[in-house]
């Protein structure tokens, strides 16, 4: 349990990053911005469509007596943002991390540089770099996606539905929002997407302490914004740590004994 209090130590250490760097912080608002009014519109307009999309889905329902038409479609109705807001919370750090790309990694080297050692730099050329972010993520997504649907299902279960599966829906968004944002300084370091799941599937605590958090600021409008810089930050720390193997013991040398004789 201890790695929980440690990974949201690495969440704030992030933040309190930034907030010594000022020119970094104002540096690593300008993606979260813009991607915040392109997710901002799509929800806008979910929000409209979501109830014609529960009409659509259920016609057998079209002759059901009322109340019962109105709060079964109703009910499908907030499933359905909620899903989509499931979503936007997952992805929106893989889309700010894309459009921010040559942003983040700047910020990441500075997390590096300023806490000493070497700076590592993957080598590869923009172009490269945007590519594998993008398929990287494509990759999240269908995992997402994956779970997102088997929770929806779950969703109805009474009780269940309503207590457990929004629990496991978060630790669920918060492992992959975590593994989103130290792909960012990890990626430099040449670990492999699945490499990286790896590495964060052996820490799964620590994972969880770090993204869980940032999961349910992020349910917050516009705060997701102004923590993406410190959530980069912190993510670097925390990956500068899971890549360095812990210092060998030093050998201890027997201890010599000299046996007098009589």
């Amino acid at each position: 349990m201890r790695d929980l209090g440690v990974g949201f130590g690495y969440l704030v250490k992030g933040q309190r990053w930034v907030g010594g760097h000022g020119k970094w912080f104002g540096f690593g608002l300008l993606p979260g911005l813009v991607t915040l009014v392109l997710y901002a519109a799509a929800l806008v307009g979910l929000g409209y469509g979501a109830d014609d999309f529960a009409a659509w889905a259920t016609p057998f329902a079209g002759d059901w007596s009322s109340p019962w038409q109105g709060l079964f479609r109703g009910f499908l109705t907030v499933l359905v943002f909620c899903f989509g807001l499931f979503l936007a919370v997952i992805t929106f750090t893989a889309v700010t991390l894309l459009v921010g790309q040559p942003f983040y990694e700047s910020l990441s080297e500075q997390v590096d540089r300023a806490e000493g050692g070497d700076v590592p730099e993957s080598g590869l050329p923009l172009w490269r770099e945007l590519w594998i972010s993008a398929r990287d993520s494509l990759r999240v997504l269908a995992r997402v996606v994956v779970f997102g649907v088997l929770l929806f299902a779950l969703g109805f279960i009474p009780v269940i539905g309503q207590t457990v599966v929004p629990v496991m829906g978060f630790c669920v968004s918060g492992f992959f929002l975590a593994h989103e944002l130290t792909a960012v300084a990890l990626q430099r370091r040449g670990v492999e997407f699945k490499d990286r799941l790896r590495l964060l599937r052996g820490r799964r605590l620590l994972t969880l302490g770090f993204g869980v958090p940032l999961t349910l600021a992020f349910l917050v409008p516009f705060l997701a914004v102004f923590l993406m810089p410190g959530a980069v930050a912190g993510a670097t720390l925390m990956a500068r740590d899971l890549v360095t193997p812990d210092p060998a013991p030093e050998p201890v040398s027997p201890a010599r004994h000299t046996l007098d004789k009589d």
